[in-house]
């Protein structure tokens, strides 16, 4: 998934970052060998994609004069049309830059989504004919099925990909202006200057809250500008299997030693020693990892991080 954003990426600029939690950092070196440290931004601990943001301003502000629009993507997502999603994302910096604004990508709903939230888009902006560039009116939790129906029908709605774009003196305007709190954030970790002991102990001390939260729902004057392109938030094991090579069975085979027999519409994955054999089963998750292994059926695999989280209070609590 890394690999396949990073080549996402590339089709838009040449200068690309990465921020990771300081647990996964070794891990982006050998994921995209072509990534020096200097493009490579480390979380101490894991604040949210507020502090993300945050960190990631202050670096580059550090080393690019930050003229160019910035572009936050995330890394679980997948999109086959890439040319399109490049177009759509070229658009926006420049519309960004332009109007002096953050402006957000959404997509074009497919159908009545449950798992996403929304994007409710006002008026147009046709100053320069770009009919195609919305008002932000407002944000939608992920709804009832009846609820993203109504969304869908109106036409009026688009899937909230998280994505946003704006060059840095907009982001620092907008933090000023919506969100103090982050903007002075900003200011203690330009302060450290290098010292790695208080970035550290700052970053730490941060608020964990999403960008969400912090400042994009605060930011009275955001633009979105709609995709048409196909996107798949990766969230579960079953939605890795559909976005997976796939056998004649429709299966999804990762690692060694796996045997299947009388198996369809599968995701399994082998990253321990010991063998893995899966007889007479249709649409299951099957992870073998040296933490434990996962069994659920596909369609119910996202409930796989609530599991692990009453797993890990039981270990504490031992």
């Amino acid at each position: 998934m890394l690999q396949n954003t990073y080549d996402r990426a590339k089709q838009i600029t040449d200068n690309i970052y990465v921020i990771t939690e300081a647990g996964h950092s070794d891990h982006i070196f050998t994921q995209l060998p072509d990534m020096t440290p200097d493009k490579v931004i480390i979380e101490p601990g894991r604040r949210g994609t507020s502090s993300c943001f945050v960190a990631s301003i202050d670096r580059i502000l550090r080393q690019d004069n930050g003229d160019e629009s910035i572009v936050f993507m995330h890394a679980d997502h997948h999109i086959r049309d890439v040319a399109s999603f490049a177009n759509v994302v070229k658009f926006a910096g420049k519309t960004a830059a332009d109007e002096q604004k953050i402006v957000l990508l959404g997509v074009e709903p497919s159908y009545p989504a449950t798992a996403f939230g929304y994007i409710q888009k006002d008026s147009p902006i046709g100053d320069n004919g770009n009919t195609f560039v919305y008002k932000v009116h407002s944000f939608k939790e992920k709804p009832a099925h009846d609820v993203a129906a109504d969304y869908v029908k109106s036409g009026n709605y688009l899937w909230n990909m998280g994505y946003f774009v704006a060059p840095a003196n907009v982001f620092l305007a907008k933090m000023q202006e919506f969100a103090p709190d982050m903007y002075n954030n900003y200011l203690a970790l330009k302060e450290a200057d290098g010292n790695a002991d208080e970035y550290r102990d700052t970053y730490l001390g941060f608020e964990n809250i999403a960008i969400d939260y912090s400042l994009l729902e605060k930011t009275q004057d955001l633009l979105v500008v709609p995709g048409s392109f196909d996107w798949m938030d990766v969230g579960s094991f079953g939605d890795l299997h559909e976005v997976s090579a796939l056998d004649e069975q429709r299966n999804s085979l990762r690692g060694e030693d796996i045997e299947l027999d009388g198996v369809e519409n599968s995701y399994i994955r082998n990253e321990d020693n010991k063998p893995i054999a899966v007889i007479g089963l249709d649409n299951v998750v099957v992870v073998n990892s040296p933490h434990g292994v996962l069994v659920a059926r596909k369609d119910l695999s996202q409930k796989v991080g609530e599991i692990a989280k009453k797993l890990q209070a039981k270990q504490q609590d031992s």
